[in-house]
């Protein structure tokens, strides 16, 4: 079998079994209602990604609680009935041709920058986040400065996660649950050292920063069951940090993944700007190969800059199972069929995403 052909079978790991090794990787999106509905747009802009042969689907991020979890106005939530079942159509869209539906949930926690609930945000520690806002998110200034989160609202968080997991499965009908625990948001703000100088079981060592991340997934899977497949988004980098990396190196990769591991998630998702590097400079392994190393019994999904064929076909041989594709899906809807036909790859067009990273007409119309 060539790398190419094994791109394109397809793959089963535990609970979770794809027609091909391709999914789309959680771009936000900013369309949904402004009280956080999914929208037609947005069953159409999924849909399109199924049929053109993605054997896995993974959302934007859905906000879990009517608290402090909504980063963005316009994102879409899963906090009540009424958003649940909003999502319906798109799931059913995604599943039609075959394809898998995952659902992202999210708290954006400190760098929260448009919440419809509160007008304060939350974090690990009482720390003002780096960098600016983003503007294609509809964002302005820096960010706020969060107050630091008591272990009453931990619990809260905790059960926004459980809470939500259990409505995308019991209502909105999605296959498994992704939760998002990187780029900045909210539980890797606990893993992230600088952001998290808490002096309880939350705080100090990387053990104890992991904590947030393996209760969430252990209430997540208490509440949808053994059958639907939990995983988790895993990154050194974060949208308003974007060069970071774990202070211990592969030390902090043996502990993260391992935790990962011991608390039973069905997969890891691997997110890096490009997945095929070194995790911690030349001569280290890469992210990917340390993930599967500490977690041998998950299954990886590796992200960052693979729409290129050869560079997908890489991470699957450094370990990963699984590729997931953003810019490269949004120029290439088909990307799949593409690759199994031989056909060309369209280039990728930034003004998709400006000035607002909203769905736009042309996207929908590929």
């Amino acid at each position: 079998m060539t790398a190419r052909q094994k791109l394109l079978e397809a793959t089963r790991s535990g609970n979770l079994a794809t027609k091909n090794r391709f999914g789309v990787a959680p771009m936000t999106r900013v369309t949904a209602t402004e009280d956080g509905r999914a929208t037609e747009t947005m069953t159409r802009y999924y849909e399109r990604f199924a049929r053109g042969g993605f054997g896995l689907v993974v959302t934007e991020g859905i906000y879990t609680d009517q608290a402090h979890s909504q980063g963005y106005v316009f994102q879409p939530g899963i906090t009540d009935e009424a958003q649940a079942r909003s999502w319906q159509p798109l799931v059913k869209g995604i599943q039609s041709h075959g394809s898998l539906a995952i659902a992202q949930i999210m708290h954006a926690g400190g760098i929260s920058q448009g919440n419809r609930f509160r007008d304060t945000t939350v974090a690990p520690s009482a720390i003002l986040p780096k960098g600016q806002q983003m503007a294609f998110y509809y964002g302005k200034d820096g960010y706020a400065m969060p107050t630091e989160i008591t272990e009453a609202q931990i619990a809260e968080v905790i059960k926004g996660f459980a809470d939500s997991a259990a409505r995308a499965v019991e209502i909105a009908g999605f296959d498994g649950i992704e939760i998002h625990g990187a780029n900045g948001y909210l539980l890797d703000q606990f893993l992230t050292n600088y952001t998290n100088t808490r002096t309880d079981q939350y705080g100090g060592s990387t053990e104890n920063r992991i904590r947030l991340a393996v209760e969430v997934v252990k209430a997540a899977r208490a509440r949808v069951g053994s059958g639907v497949p939990v995983g988790i988004r895993i990154s050194q980098a974060k949208v308003n940090d974007y060069h970071h990396k774990w202070a211990n190196g592969e030390a902090d990769a043996a502990i993260i993944f391992g935790a990962l591991a011991e608390a039973g998630v069905d997969f890891i998702h691997v997110t890096e700007f490009e997945a095929w590097q070194p995790a911690f400079g030349e001569g280290t392994p890469t992210l990917v190969h340390l993930a599967k190393t500490y977690a041998p019994n998950a299954l990886i999904i590796a992200n960052g800059s693979l729409h290129d064929t050869e560079k997908a076909e890489a991470v699957i041989a450094d370990g990963a199972d699984i590729v997931t594709i953003g810019r490269g899906a949004l120029a290439n809807p088909d990307l799949p069929i593409r690759l199994a036909e031989a056909s060309e790859l369209r280039e990728f067009d930034p003004a998709i995403l400006g000035p607002i990273a909203d769905i736009k007409d042309s996207e929908l119309a590929l």
